[in-house]
């Protein structure tokens, strides 16, 4: 079995960092549990195309019962925005079809999201809305 790779909000800036992204971070829970936030953190990102990804990892998942070293975020949800708006990607992508929230991502679906994000040409909404595919 892999060994599980922990997100972090540095990590998930740093991913979209190398990739483009103009980023901003913060974090919620801490190692307190009286903490307010019922997030772990969260990263927004913004790429030159205008497409947008809102990274939320809700809560810590626990791998062994005493929380010793086993607390980690391995899995996280993603949200498509555009022009600051919740949205779909038009027909033809593998993410984000139908549904403006990706959710349980671990890093490597993470990396295929902010890639094909990254790489969308905003004329395919125009394109698809003009022939009533989108």
């Amino acid at each position: 079995m892999s060994e599980i790779k922990s997100m972090t909000a540095e990590s998930v800036g740093e991913v979209l960092t190398e990739a483009g992204a103009e980023v901003m971070m913060r974090s919620g829970r801490t190692d307190s549990y009286s903490a307010p936030r019922e997030f772990s953190f969260e990263v927004k990102a913004l790429f030159t195309n205008g497409m947008g990804l809102h990274v939320v990892a809700r809560q810590f998942n626990y791998r062994d019962p005493w929380e010793a070293k086993g607390r980690v975020n391995d899995m996280v949800d993603v949200m498509l925005t555009r022009d600051g708006a919740l949205t779909t990607l038009p027909k033809g992508f593998k993410w984000f079809q139908g549904i403006e929230e990706e959710c349980n991502l671990d890093e490597e679906m993470f990396k295929e999201v902010v890639e094909c994000v990254r790489s969308v040409n905003p004329k395919l909404y125009l394109l698809q809305e003009m022939t009533g595919d989108l």
